[in-house]
């Protein structure tokens, strides 16, 4: 038997083994697709339904639920029109062998596959966006771009700060573009001698009057404590939206200190206050 005959011996084998299975992969993907089309209808019908029996929710939980449901059935769908082609114990082999591959390849990229699920976790959980103000890690910034393995961010210096998806979700994280809006807390000192209820009037209206004050009705000066002759207030307002929180603390504690100056009224000296500990 020459070369030529042992090619063509291949050749005609390769093609009664297709013959044969010609039929069952026919059916295989026939099933797969008629699966494929079944679980994709029942998808779009639940979620209209969702959406008709409760027009005014927000919550898209329900949705991303379905579209796993679908995607376990798709999956199923392909185990049974592998089985029915005759390759179900190819197909457990080879993922066996890529569970193997997977081990090995996870144990050394844990990191760098746990910051790509973490970033696909951003986009489903949707718990901030670019643009959003948000801080991460002692990092305050506006995200710039939420990229598959970091989070770009565009800190309060004007740095750019490439945070590791998987970081995010290790700890809790504030977006304060959420509700719009961001408290400032300021803390005052005065010794017992002062005016306390003029000194709670007068700061109260430095801050409304601010141009940094959003909503000046819901600010508040309050008594914290009172220690050895100090009484050590808070004031609390919300600022407006963009502003840079540390210029407006700033600019807020010199506008009081000028203001309580302008009535009279001076803030506790350090001497005062090195006293109080001491005295503690």
């Amino acid at each position: 038997m020459n070369y030529f005959d042992i090619v063509f011996s291949v050749l005609q084998k390769w093609y009664k083994a297709l013959a044969h299975a010609t039929p069952k992969i026919v059916v295989g993907i026939l099933v797969f697709v008629l699966i494929l089309m079944m679980s994709s209808y029942l998808s779009r019908l639940s979620v209209r339904l969702f959406h008709r029996l409760f027009p005014k929710s927000k919550n898209n939980s329900i949705v991303i639920l379905i579209n796993v449901f679908k995607f376990l059935i798709i999956l199923a769908a392909a185990f049974i029109s592998f089985e029915i082609m005759g390759l179900g114990d190819f197909v457990l082999k080879f993922l066996g062998s890529l569970g193997v591959a997977g081990v090995i390849a996870g144990v050394a990229l844990k990191d760098l596959v746990s910051s790509m699920f973490s970033g696909a976790l951003i986009g489903i959980d949707k718990a901030f966006a670019e643009g959003d103000y948000v801080s991460i890690k002692d990092i305050t910034g506006v995200v710039e771009s939420i990229g598959f393995l970091t989070t770009k961010i565009i800190s309060d210096d004007g740095k750019k700060v490439y945070v590791p998806n998987q970081l995010i979700f290790s700890a809790p994280f504030i977006n304060y573009s959420a509700s719009g809006q961001r408290k400032v807390f300021l803390k005052l000192q005065l010794s017992n001698d002062q005016d306390l209820d003029k000194s709670r009037h007068v700061i109260m209206q430095e801050i409304k009057t601010s141009e940094f004050t959003e909503e000046p009705d819901g600010a508040e000066v309050i008594v914290s404590k009172q220690v050895f002759g100090i009484f050590f207030l808070e004031a609390r307002f919300f600022m407006r939206h963009g502003a840079d929180i540390d210029i407006v603390r700033s600019e807020a504690l010199i506008r009081i200190k000028r203001r309580l100056q302008a009535n009279g009224i001076e803030l506790a000296t350090q001497a005062q206050l090195d006293a109080c500990q001491t005295g503690l």
